[in-house]
């Protein structure tokens, strides 16, 4: 049986996150295996024509997002507008004959998506990266808070998260196959949505993140400063708010000094950087300088609830470095409590530092076996299990677009 034509809608591409950094990896997947594959994405809000390629059996089609684009986050967009493309859209699928359009979300490409295989009687398969029924009650509690106070605001904020996951449910229930980083998001999905949901989990590129980019010297001791790392959106649903707290009780539970590297932007960022005068904040790294920063870090501190699986965590461990995680959401799944890291709750998170802090023997045994856990997660694995959820989906000698144009 050939391999399925895939039209691949991805939410984001070229953005800091990770949909967009799972999107890459699935399209450098294609081309790898010369897979028939086309990826229809935005570009950021900038005046520039279309943008068409083919290198083998992989196309890709960017479309430029509008100026009147709506901002979501720092470099995340809807545009309203996106329509004006969907003669092109129409015309590229069309063109390519998919037998499985893929989406990611309710993103302006993932209703075209939903849309086309609609229209041309094509299977969707949707993919869920973004707890958005978390974030969204999440960015709301301080309204929420001020206006009903302490006791009534959380009653109406698990109001807006039930609202905001049963419309997303909704739009979910419009595809065949569903996929989701971890195992409890796909019980949620299926009780949900009635579709059956697949795990598409995350690798890591395990040359680029790797110890070996570590610049500075490995003390096997408890006088060196410990580097605690952070990377990642700096906004309120990843509970950035937490580590000035750590740096506050980290003070009073260790002799060992300490400092924070910090790598992303987001809202939080300038509330951050008064609360963590001392501590370092990069920016946006990719490639060669953000390999390294990992390898710099001693351990990587990632307090977020609401993260489906937390690609940081993983490259964090190919790096060598332990990682400390909530009981909630998809980074627990990664980690090996007391082996490659520890999960623990938001106000142990200090306590837990502080006893690493004072064994660097046992940090350093961490380190080794985080580093050899992550040595077991590949990208190539990863999407070899998305492509056996699509056999059932399609019939390789009779699916076709004849006869199906809007």
């Amino acid at each position: 049986m050939r391999p399925p034509r895939v039209a691949y809608f991805p939410d984001s591409f070229h953005e800091v996150n990770g949909v967009a950094h799972t999107s890459r990896n699935f399209v450098e997947f294609a081309q790898r295996r010369d897979l028939p594959f086309l990826c229809i994405r935005a570009s950021g809000p900038v005046a520039r024509a279309e943008l068409f390629e083919q290198r083998g059996n992989l196309q890709t089609l960017e479309l430029p997002r509008s100026r009147t684009s709506i901002r979501m986050e720092k470099d995340l967009h809807f545009d309203p507008l996106f329509w004006r493309h969907a003669r092109l859209i129409s015309r590229t699928v069309r063109t390519f004959r998919p037998d499985i359009i893929h989406i990611t979300g309710p993103s302006e490409l993932g209703i075209f998506g939903a849309y086309f295989a609609w229209k041309l009687k094509i299977p969707l398969a949707a993919s869920w990266h973004t707890n958005v029924h978390e974030y969204a009650a999440r960015r709301l509690a301080w309204l929420t808070a001020s206006l009903l106070g302490s006791r009534s605001g959380p009653r109406l904020d698990r109001q807006i998260e039930g609202g905001a996951l049963g419309a997303t449910a909704r739009f979910y229930r419009l595809a065949q196959v569903l996929f989701a980083p971890n195992e409890e998001l796909c019980r949620m999905l299926e009780s949900a949505t009635g579709r059956p949901c697949h795990l598409m989990q995350r690798g890591v590129d395990t040359r680029l993140f790797s110890p070996v980019h570590r610049t500075s010297t490995l003390v096997h001791n408890s006088e060196s400063p410990l580097i605690l790392g952070f990377v990642g959106r700096l906004s309120v649903e990843k509970n950035v708010a937490l580590l000035p707290r750590i740096a506050s009780q980290l003070a009073a539970l260790t002799r060992r000094p300490f400092r924070f590297l910090i790598i992303g932007h987001g809202a939080e960022e300038q509330a951050l950087r008064k609360a963590l005068p001392d501590a370092e904040f990069a920016g946006v790294l990719r490639g060669d300088a953000l390999a390294q920063a990992y390898a710099n870090m001693d351990l990587f501190v990632f307090p977020s609830h609401t993260d489906t699986f937390g690609n940081v965590v993983l490259e964090a461990l190919a790096s060598g470095v332990p990682a400390i995680v909530t009981p909630h959401g998809g980074p627990r799944t990664i980690v090996q409590d007391g082996r490659t890291g520890f999960i623990v709750p938001d106000e142990d998170f200090a306590a837990t530092i502080a006893t690493l802090a004072d064994d660097p023997a046992r940090l350093d045994q961490m380190r080794r076996s985080a580093r050899i856990y992550s040595e077991t997660c590949t990208w190539d694995a990863v999407f070899e299990r998305v492509y056996s959820a699509y056999t059932p989906l399609y019939d390789a000698e009779s699916m076709s677009l004849e006869g199906k144009g809007p």
